[in-house]
C-alpha cells in the first residue's frame, strides 16, 4: 500500500503542476492530498488523516475549484511556460529535493520506549477548546487564515487577465 500511495502521489503531483488546465490541476491536486492521507492512515495517524482528508482534501481543493469556478472560463488553457522559467524551476525543485533528502538521511529517527498514555474524548476536547502548551485552539485559527489565502490565490490565479 505504501508503494501505491507513493506512486500516486509522484504521478498526480507532477500531472498538478504541468498540466495547463487549472481545473484538472486542482483535481490531480485532490487525489495527492487523499494519497497522503492514506499514508497517514498506514502510519496509525488517524488523526491526521482525518484532518489531512477534512481540511487539505476537502476544503482547500473545494474552495479552489469554487473559485475557479465562479472566476474563469473552465475550457481556458494556461499558457505553456517558457525555458527561462523552466530551468530555474527546475533548479529550484532539485535544490529543494537534495535538502530534504539530505535533512532526512542526517536526522536521528528516535524510537518510542515508553508506554502510551490513555486518551479519552474528554481530554481530545479540551485540548482543542485550549490555548496551552498542547492546545489546538491556535493552530485552527491559522487554519483559518490559510483556508482565506487559499481562495485569495485561488481567485487571482484563476481571474481573467483583461489585458
Amino acid at each position: 500500500m505504501f508503494l501505491l500511495f507513493s506512486a500516486v502521489i509522484v504521478v498526480f503531483s507532477i500531472l498538478t503542476v504541468t498540466s495547463r488546465r487549472i481545473l484538472r490541476a486542482a483535481t490531480f491536486l485532490l487525489f495527492v492530498l487523499i494519497a497522503t492521507a492514506g499514508l497517514y492512515f498506514l502510519l496509525k495517524y488517524n488523526f491526521l488523516a482525518a484532518i489531512q482528508l477534512t481540511l487539505y482534501a476537502g476544503g482547500i481543493v473545494v474552495l479552489i475549484i469554487f473559485s475557479i469556478l465562479l472566476t474563469s472560463h473552465i475550457a481556458e488553457k494556461l499558457p505553456v511556460a517558457g525555458l527561462m522559467k523552466k530551468v530555474p524551476a527546475a533548479l529550484v525543485a532539485l535544490v529543494g529535493a537534495a535538502l530534504c533528502i539530505l535533512v532526512i538521511l542526517q536526522y536521528n529517527f528516535p524510537g518510542s520506549v515508553g508506554a502510551y498514555e490513555r486518551v479519552n474524548v474528554r481530554m481530545i476536547g479540551e485540548s482543542l477548546l485550549s490555548y496551552g502548551k498542547y492546545g489546538y485552539a491556535l493552530p485552527f485559527e491559522v487554519i483559518s487564515i490559510l483556508l482565506l489565502a487559499a481562495m485569495v490565490g485561488s481567485i487571482i490565479l484563476a481571474k481573467k487577465r483583461k489585458d
